[in-house]
């Protein structure tokens, strides 16, 4: 896909009018996703100033530190006057320059550094300061068919990587050796980055973010294996699996995990227009709530990704909110047993006009190795 249909032109003009429509004067956007999602720009992240301000009537600029102008002018689809600071000045005049006037009201950056936040209300006084969040929410939360297209090859990236499992999960192993080959193998996949690698086994298996550790992998322990990445073209993956290696499982592991399966798939099939995020959390939570393990499922069922690993919108109780189509989430039940073992299947899934659409594709019965 190219870089005009991932990162259009006409997105900065949408984001104006939808910060005119929600009575902000501009937005201010230091890196971060929201950046990247009008601009294309991957900025980095430092103490040096960068900033685009995107007033709602007006040319939007660019405010970037000078050793990093070239990699601003490189972006896709910056598209937008660059204006630059040396080191050892102040950028903040720089950020009111851009301005047509003092704003009444701005949108920051959701996760904008404190620093920063803190800088701007001293340089813009007298303006309110929300969350831009509140603006590009909207825009980003209906993934378009490009957006689609670059989670699908996210997603059989990091397909690839579960069905090399066998090479390296094995009982004696530690779940640090394993996570150390499943990155340089989320990396060999394609993706630019490894965002998380979860290796847990037995009973760090009830542990829902574990994340790895020193302890050997013991035969026929469960181990869960959640991990994802960012490709190149800035979409994320994420799929988790749950395996079994060197032996049997444990007596009761194999009827939880075909009732885990169960509610995977209903979940995932319930998927389609209209039905909202809590009801697709209930599809996920009933049946293992029927089987009598519905304490041991223990988070939401799924999250929105894109530019984000978890963006809008929450598959979670009390969130009303219909899915349409365009919206990519996770689909991610659990069962966590405390002190013994636990899993997790997780697709993402995008909506469609119709229904639902895998973008993980391997198998999701319980994994022997």
């Amino acid at each position: 896909m190219g870089t005009d249909e991932l990162y259009p032109p006409d997105r900065l003009s949408a984001a104006r009018r939808a910060t005119a429509a929600a009575g902000l004067d501009a937005l201010l956007l230091t890196p971060g996703s929201d950046l990247r999602y009008l601009t294309g720009y991957d900025a980095h992240a430092g103490e040096r100033l960068t900033c685009l301000v995107l007033p709602a009537e007006g040319e939007p600029t660019l405010i970037v530190p000078r050793l990093e102008r070239p990699a601003a002018e490189a972006a896709p689809n910056t598209g937008v006057r660059i204006v630059d600071h040396p080191d050892g000045t102040d950028p903040y005049p720089l950020v009111v320059a851009a301005l047509d006037g003092p704003p009444a009201a701005v949108g920051l950056t959701d996760r904008m550094w404190a620093e920063q936040v803190l800088a701007l209300r001293a340089a813009l006084p007298g303006a309110a300061q929300r969350l831009a969040g509140e603006v590009l929410r909207e825009l980003r939360i209906r993934k378009s068919p490009a957006e689609v297209a670059a989670l699908a090859e996210a997603g059989a990236a990091i397909d690839e990587v579960h069905l090399r499992m066998g090479e390296w999960l094995r009982p004696g192993r530690t779940e640090v050796e394993v996570a150390a080959d499943i990155a340089a193998a989320i990396r060999a996949a394609g993706h630019v980055s490894v965002d998380f690698v979860i290796v847990a086994a037995g009973p760090n298996g009830a542990s829902p973010h574990h994340g790895t550790s020193g302890r050997p992998i013991g035969a026929g322990e469960p181990v869960v294996v959640d991990i994802g990445g960012t490709m190149a073209s800035g979409y994320r993956s994420d799929c988790t699996r749950t395996y079994v290696a060197g032996g049997p499982a444990p007596a009761d592991f194999p009827d939880y995990y075909a009732v885990l399966c169960d509610a995977q798939r209903a979940a995932v099939a319930a998927v389609r227009p209209g039905i909202t995020g809590a009801q697709a959390d209930a599809a996920a939570r009933e049946p293992i709530a029927a089987a009598g393990y519905g304490p041991a499922f223990l988070h939401r069922t799924g999250h929105g990704i894109g530019l984000d690993g978890h963006e809008e919108p929450y598959l979670v109780a009390g969130n009303d909110r219909p899915l349409e189509a365009g919206m990519a989430f996770s689909i991610e039940p659990g069962i966590y047993l405390s002190g013994r073992h636990g899993a997790r299947i997780e697709d993402i899934v995008v909506c469609t006009t119709d229904g639902v659409q895998r973008l993980n594709t391997t198998p999701t019965e319980l994994i022997a190795l």
